[in-house]
């Protein structure tokens, strides 16, 4: 069948070959190709532009046809509009992937470049930042600044800052979590 037989094939028959399709009628599934293949691949290459990821777009469309095809309801709408949206749907997420990837083969690319390296600039900020947490800690009390010490410098869990101090869990927990929304008071910081 041409293209322009598609158009001229009336959608009944598009449906009841999709509904012989669903009980596995290969027969049925290969004339519903036949009759809807050129229009969906015009679709797609739309889309893609590219006749590779568009054949290869197409075949996945009737491959989740055949595999979909009991889920057609021809009181919802029409096999050819059903097999269409199918195909627009495949299309979209095709290029959605593909500028994903493109977006993530940038930020890689992005990330791997040399960058300047300021040695002295870095060591000042990071003498700045150690006094800002030390002028922070001190102004936490001493079972506070105990617990952190513990947990962030030491790298004890909760549980085993609490074996430490000799105290219950719920404490310990309650002395980290007061601390930190102290330091992040003192060191500016917001969520």
């Amino acid at each position: 069948m041409s293209g322009d037989d598609v158009e001229d094939a009336p959608a009944v028959d598009l449906d009841a070959l999709l509904i012989r399709t669903a009980t596995g009628d290969q027969d049925a599934f290969s004339r519903f190709y036949d009759a809807t293949a050129p229009r969906v691949l015009g679709l797609i290459r739309r889309f893609l532009i590219d006749a590779a990821q568009s054949e290869e777009v197409a075949q996945e469309v009737y491959l989740e046809a055949w595999q979909s095809a009991a889920r057609f309801d021809p009181n919802k709408g029409r096999a050819q509009t059903w097999i269409l949206t199918m195909a627009h749907r495949r299309a979209v997420d095709r290029i959605r992937a593909s500028q994903a990837s493109r977006d993530r083969d940038r930020a890689v690319g992005i990330r791997d470049l040399p960058t300047a390296y300021d040695q002295v600039a870095e060591t000042v900020e990071v003498r700045v930042e150690h006094e800002r947490v030390e002028e922070a800690m001190a102004k936490l009390s001493e079972p506070q600044r105990e617990a952190v010490a513990l947990a962030y410098y030491g790298g004890l869990s909760q549980s085993e800052v609490a074996a430490e101090l000799g105290i219950p869990l719920g404490t310990a927990k309650t002395r980290l979590r007061d601390a930190m929304i102290r330091l992040r008071q003192e060191l500016g910081v917001t969520t």
